[in-house]
């Protein structure tokens, strides 16, 4: 994620997140996986002519077994579908394999034709777009990083993302220390 940072406050964020990670969390909840994720293990399957991204999608395959992938209720935001066509796993953070306080490390998955809810929080969070799939940010119209492509939400910003005739992946890390 680093090496795709796309402003100084996003590295400076991921950098507090690799030196906290380097201390062990607790251990974390059992695996659990859901019925939308298919859709994650054909995001995976998708091919990538960059080495990162490849190494990347082979960890994340190494590391499914143990996921923890949960649904969040929706809104008058979220698409109808919402609530079974999404999850999330929390890979470092709150119920996640390695269960922590001070970072969040996670991937959500979104079955095509798919919004998820227009959401804040306090800490300030980097994207990883991992698929095709249009975000939003504070005021902004929607925009589709692409494959590789990373932005970085600042604290408190309201956002959103919605996947269109794929599915959107993305890995997300957020400062919470």
């Amino acid at each position: 994620m680093a090496a795709r940072a796309p402003c100084p406050e996003s590295a400076d964020s991921l950098v507090r997140i690799a030196t906290a990670a380097r201390l062990t969390g607790r251990p974390g909840a059992a695996p659990q996986r859901l019925p939308v994720c298919t859709w994650f293990d054909r995001a995976l399957d998708q091919p990538t002519t960059a080495p990162d991204l490849a190494a990347l999608f082979a960890a994340l395959r190494a590391l499914s077994p143990l996921m923890v992938w949960r649904q969040r209720p929706g809104d008058a935001t979220a698409s109808a579908n919402f609530p079974q066509a999404h999850a999330n796993a929390m890979l470092l953070g709150p119920g996640g394999i390695e269960d922590r306080q001070d970072l969040w490390l996670g991937l959500s998955i979104l079955a095509p034709q798919t919004s998820y809810p227009d959401h804040n929080h306090k800490p300030e969070e980097t994207y990883l777009v991992l698929s095709l799939g249009e975000f939003k940010q504070g005021t902004s119209d929607w925009f589709e990083p692409g494959l590789g492509g990373s932005f970085y939400n600042p604290p408190d910003i309201w956002h959103a993302m919605r996947s269109g005739a794929g599915p959107l992946f993305a890995l997300w890390a957020l400062w919470a220390g």
